[in-house]
């Protein structure tokens, strides 16, 4: 019998791979978005296929889905500090009440949940690199909160459903993500740079750029997502690549790839931004058998072409708020 699947956040950048991947393996996927951050064309591809079906839908409402459920993976989310600033709220209750909803249609359906939390939940980390018993240094009210508590709540509500309902849950701490379908403008360091480079414009680092961020190709990303999917582990899992670089040396290598003359230009550190993130990726090569395969210089080869053959209209579309965002 054929496998299916609940995948919520299927229009974002890491919801769409995920469609691809269980399409891939055969399953019957059903997506679900709002499309407030999410884009129709990241999955277009698919609907042609009779094993894939999509809701427009928010997921902190009510959900209902027909028939039956084997699996869910709850990856709506606004992913992005740029998008923190504009829908605050709704960041909040996708973390909360989209959590819940799901939760409950799991337990309904009796299906296995996965959800999405990030290194986010470690705030500012004072343990280096952070592995998976370290709990944080977040500021529940600074401008990043209301993601980071979003995604604490999360892994608090889930591990309830788990122990309280025995629910099968699996809570995935993803780390810096990149590839193709990502959002050129959504304000964070590898599609800034990009987009900077091919508008010929300096590339802004905060800071003096010792702040550093390990960045993991999406392909990986969504193996080590299928193979914590199928595990028997519960409690929260790194996944991440752990080829640690400080911000300045990444805005360097990014100036190399796309042959820009442009030059880095600093600006002041926003508040709460992370001056370290390194995953701690023991439990996920243990546990999972998993570690990153793709390594950065041809992850971002494969991402710079996809951007560079965007429509020069997307190369342009800059939001006001984006000269605010922390990368």
């Amino acid at each position: 019998m054929q496998k299916r699947i609940l995948i919520t956040g299927a229009a974002g950048f890491l919801g769409s791979h995920l469609c691809d991947r269980f399409i891939n393996e055969g399953y019957h996927v059903i997506g679900m978005d709002n499309l407030i951050t999410g884009d129709l064309k990241n999955i277009e591809h698919l609907f042609p296929l009779q094993n894939f079906e999509f809701y427009h839908h928010d997921v902190s409402k009510f959900i209902h889905v027909t028939g039956r459920l084997d699996y869910i993976l709850h990856f709506a989310s606004p992913a992005s500090p740029i998008d923190y600033l504009k829908i605050p709220i709704q960041t909040l209750k996708v973390g909360s009440l989209g959590t819940h909803n799901c939760l409950g249609l799991a337990k309904a359906k009796n299906a296995r949940i996965l959800v999405a939390s990030t290194s986010e939940v470690y705030g500012d980390p004072q343990v280096h690199p952070q592995n998976e018993e370290y709990w944080g240094n977040v500021n529940p009210v600074g401008p990043r909160g209301v993601y980071d508590e979003a995604k604490r709540f999360q892994e608090a509500i889930t591990m309830a459903y788990h122990t309280f309902h025995n629910l099968e849950t699996r809570i995935i701490r993803i780390f810096n993500t990149y590839g193709p379908r990502m959002r050129l403008n959504d304000g964070r360091a590898l599609p800034a740079f990009i987009g900077q480079a091919l508008r010929g414009e300096d590339l802004t680092v905060f800071g003096d750029g010792s702040q550093t961020r390990s960045f993991c190709y999406v392909d990986d990303l969504v193996d080590g997502i299928y193979k914590l999917l199928m595990s028997n582990y519960a409690q929260p899992v790194n996944v991440g690549n752990p080829d640690e670089i400080s911000l300045k040396d990444f805005a360097e290598e990014i100036i190399k790839l796309t042959g820009t003359t442009q030059k880095i230009i600093f600006k002041p550190l926003p508040v709460d931004d992370p001056k370290q993130r390194q995953p701690d990726i023991k439990k996920a090569k243990e546990i999972l058998g998993w570690e990153p395969k793709v390594n950065r210089e041809d992850g971002l080869k494969i991402t710079y072409k996809y951007f560079k053959n965007l429509p020069k209209e997307e190369l342009n579309k800059l939001p006001k708020e984006f000269a605010k965002i922390t990368f």
